[in-house]
């Protein structure tokens, strides 16, 4: 398993991926935070910072996530994998590791780097209220690169598997938003429950639902279990 995280995460820096993803999220990321925060004045408000940042993950978690095993497909060294003395969970385990690691290391640094002058120039700092918004970004996160493991398993077409991603992630967050068109409120109330976006409400106040972190590592887990299971059948179809 660490042989297949650190050559996952090597190939991050080899290739221009692993640059392009950590520069995009820093500009980005950047002029959310400055816009939202520091030239907001009194108007400053963290949490929609923390909000926003979900929408910059519909691009870039894709750009992690696409060459996962589309690549490997690719270049015919899938069975190598198949064959390889580790089990099936340990090898998409340790993908999943490394694309996690970056994103949530990527991150953590642009959010250090922003949360810095914040501190200095904000008179009262709510320290519960962004750890809550931080705690809920890792798990959205992880939940994500997880659906991007799982896609990139079904193709070995990179620009497929990316946009698939994109789909799914949008979908996830944009499902909340069709409840104002809805009438019937047993669907409001299931789009509520599985939006991804409405379950991170509680986090821009600085409250760790135990359901919402459950349903996020559910998440995690389906994807994972579900990709699992894809190379089970590969290996023994």
């Amino acid at each position: 398993m660490q042989a297949i995280y650190k050559r996952e995460m090597r190939a991050y820096f080899t290739s221009p991926i692993g640059y392009i993803f950590i520069a995009v999220f820093f500009i980005a990321n950047g002029a959310l935070f400055s816009y939202l925060t520091l030239q907001a004045g009194d108007n400053s408000d963290i949490s929609t910072y923390f909000l926003m940042t979900l929408f910059l993950f519909i691009i870039l978690i894709p750009l992690l996530t696409m060459k996962l095993f589309c690549e490997e497909r690719k270049q015919k060294t899938e069975q190598l994998l198949l064959t390889a003395p580790i089990s099936l969970t340990d090898m998409v385990g340790a993908k999943f590791l490394a694309a996690y690691t970056m994103f949530a290391g990527t991150f953590l640094a642009a959010a250090v780097c922003g949360l810095i002058p914040y501190f200095i120039y904000c008179e009262q700092v709510n320290l519960a209220l962004i750890i809550g918004n931080v705690v809920g970004i890792l798990l959205i996160g992880g939940a994500f690169v997880a659906i991007g493991l799982f896609v990139s398993s079904l193709t070995e077409n990179q620009f497929t598997a990316a946009i698939s991603t994109i789909a799914i992630i949008a979908l996830l967050l944009f499902i909340s938003f069709a409840n104002s068109y809805i009438g019937a409120a047993p669907i409001r109330v299931m789009l509520s429950w599985i939006s991804i976006f409405a379950r991170f409400y509680d986090f821009t106040y600085g409250i760790l639902n135990i359901a919402s972190l459950l349903y996020y590592a559910s998440i995690m887990f389906v994807f994972l279990f579900l990709t699992v299971r894809i190379y089970e059948r590969r290996r023994w179809g």
